[in-house]
């Protein structure tokens, strides 16, 4: 099993790469987790766009899954014809939202809502809901977990060939990413939140939303997971802080994500 980072930037894209998006190759079988805001661009320069097999996503915030609009267009108006439909496991709604999102008129698209809720979407992809629990992807076994986020959202561990690699998608302290990720090789895992300041009056840290380096360093050291990979990193924070912190909750091999930084999983 092999990672590929393709966007690591959290909430929206940053100078160096695009939102969130991964790619997982195994026994040849390429899988996209996530495909945010600005990803399909770089997904180009490690895969053909017509080579992709499925794509997961952990939740319907923009920098997760609008990638798929622009993917939708790839696939529906190429010079050589539509492509075959292509699976897309997401929450409940997926189809519905990326519609939307899709359609140049999103009232029109709300009054035809009917047997086809997703419009032109679902001319490029059929859409499957994740449900919490395990199911098989290719040759991936995918478990799903509900994170600690405002919207529904899952986290997945991903086992092929006795090796395992665990992802936290979006979320705020949560035992049960401490118990997707146990003993996990690898564990991608969010920092989005800079460490509050010491300084008296400083605002507290937003409940049920993101973690800082240190919580995810926390996370994965309950977890006993092999490695620790820092990804969801806001442009707007002091990464090599971000990294710190995590090191002072987590004593095992750490690095933070960056596009085009690969694992591979053996």
């Amino acid at each position: 099993m092999r990672l590929t980072i393709i966007g690591c930037s959290g909430s929206f894209p940053g100078p160096d790469g695009p939102s969130s998006c991964y790619l997982v190759e195994a026994e040849g079988f390429r899988l996209l987790i996530d495909l945010g805001s600005g990803a399909l661009g770089a997904v180009q320069r490690y895969a053909d766009l017509y080579e992709i097999d499925a794509v997961c996503l952990s939740h319907l915030h923009a920098d997760h899954c609008l990638g798929v609009c622009d993917y939708s267009v790839a696939r529906t108006f190429h010079p050589g014809g539509p492509k075959p439909r292509m699976p897309v496991y997401g929450p409940a709604q997926a189809a519905v939202r990326l519609g939307r999102a899709l359609s140049a008129d999103p009232a029109a698209q709300d009054a035809r809502l009917g047997p086809d809720p997703g419009g032109g979407i679902t001319d490029a992809f059929s859409f499957a809901t994740i449900t919490p629990g395990v199911t098989e992807i290719g040759p991936l076994r995918i478990t799903a977990a509900r994170m600690n986020h405002p919207v529904e959202t899952f986290g997945f561990r991903l086992e092929h060939a006795g090796r395992t690699l665990a992802y936290s998608a979006d979320t705020g302290p949560t035992e049960a990413l401490v118990e997707l990720a146990r003993d996990a090789d690898v564990l991608l895992c969010e920092a989005s939140l800079a460490a509050p300041a010491a300084a008296a009056g400083a605002a507290a840290l937003p409940d049920g939303l993101h973690l800082t380096g240190r919580q995810a360093g926390q996370h994965a050291a309950r977890a006993g997971v092999g490695q620790l990979v820092l990804t969801h990193l806001v442009p707007w924070n002091d990464q090599e802080g971000t990294l710190e912190d995590a090191g002072q909750a987590f004593s095992g091999p750490l690095t933070l994500a960056a596009p085009g930084l690969g694992f591979v999983l053996d």
